[in-house]
C-alpha cells in the first residue's frame, strides 16, 4: 500500500483494519465517551435550573417577613439546595418553640414568647443539611475524574500494543518501507486520538462542575449564615 493511500484512509478505515485487541480499547473508549457526554449534559441542564432556583427562592427568602412563607413555596423550587437547607433549621427551629412552649408559660396562662432552647443545635441541622445538598450537586463527577485520567493510559495501552504489533509485521515481512510501516503505525496511534478525544472534554467539564458547586456551596454556607442570624433576632 502507498503512502498516498494511507493518507487518504479515514479514521473508520484504521478501526475496521485494527486488531481484536485495538478494537477492544476502543470500544472501552467509546463506553467511557457516551457515559461521560450524557453526565456531562445532564450536569450542564441540571446545575443551570438549579442556579436559576436558587436565585429566585433566594429573593424570595429575604423578601419574606415569616418563615412560614418560604415554607409555602418550597416545593417550587425543589432542585435548590436552599430549599433543603431551610427546611432542616426550619424543622429544627419547630421543635425548639414547640419545646420551649410546653415548658413555660406566661403568668396569664397564654403560651409565652417563642424562643430558642439552642441556636448551635439550629446550626448542627444547617450544616447537615448542606453536606446532603453538596452530596448531590457532586454526583457523577467522580466518574468524569474518572474518565479524565484514565482514558489517556487505555489509549496509550492501545497504542502501545499496535505498536508491537507492528513491529511483528515488519519482522514478518523482513521490510522497513513507509508502506509496511505507516499502516501499523496509524492503526496503533488511533487509540491515542480515542483516548483523548474521550479525556478533555472530561477535564474540561469536570473542572466547570466543581466551579459551579463551590460557587453554590459559597451560597449554602451565605444563605445559612443569614438563616442564624434572622433565628437568633427574633427566637432568643
Amino acid at each position: 500500500m502507498g503512502a498516498n493511500a494511507i493518507v487518504g484512509d479515514g479514521a473508520v478505515d484504521l478501526v475496521l483494519r485494527s486488531g481484536p485487541a485495538a478494537k477492544i480499547v476502543l470500544l472501552i473508549l467509546l463506553v467511557f465517551s457516551v457515559v461521560s457526554w450524557g453526565i456531562i449534559l445532564h450536569k450542564l441542564w441540571y446545575l443551570r435550573r438549579v442556579e436559576q432556583q436558587t436565585a429566585t427562592f433566594r429573593d424570595i427568602f429575604r423578601r419574606s417577613s415569616k418563615f412560614s412563607e418560604v415554607q409555602a413555596v418550597c416545593r417550587t423550587f425543589e432542585q435548590s439546595p436552599l430549599v433543603g437547607i431551610f427546611q432542616a433549621g426550619y424543622a429544627e427551629l419547630n421543635t425548639q418553640i414547640k419545646q420551649a412552649a410546653q415548658e413555660l408559660k406566661s403568668p396569664a396562662g397564654s403560651p409565652a414568647r417563642p424562643t430558642l432552647k439552642s441556636l448551635p443545635a439550629v446550626d448542627r441541622a444547617l450544616l447537615r443539611a448542606a453536606a446532603v445538598e453538596v452530596a448531590k450537586l457532586e454526583r457523577r463527577l467522580p466518574l468524569l475524574a474518572t474518565t479524565a485520567s484514565i482514558t489517556p493510559f487505555i489509549g496509550l495501552f492501545g497504542t502501545v500494543w499496535g505498536i508491537m504489533t507492528s513491529f511483528q509485521r515488519i519482522a514478518s515481512v523482513g521490510s522497513t518501507s513507509l508502506g509496511v510501516v505507516a499502516p501499523g503505525i496509524a492503526e496503533a496511534l488511533i487509540a491515542t486520538a480515542a483516548g483523548l478525544f474521550a479525556a478533555i472534554p472530561a477535564v474540561y467539564f469536570y473542572n466547570h462542575f466543581v466551579a459551579a458547586v463551590k460557587d453554590l456551596t459559597a451560597a449554602m454556607d451565605d444563605f445559612a449564615l443569614e438563616f442564624l442570624n434572622i433565628a437568633e433576632r427574633n427566637f432568643t
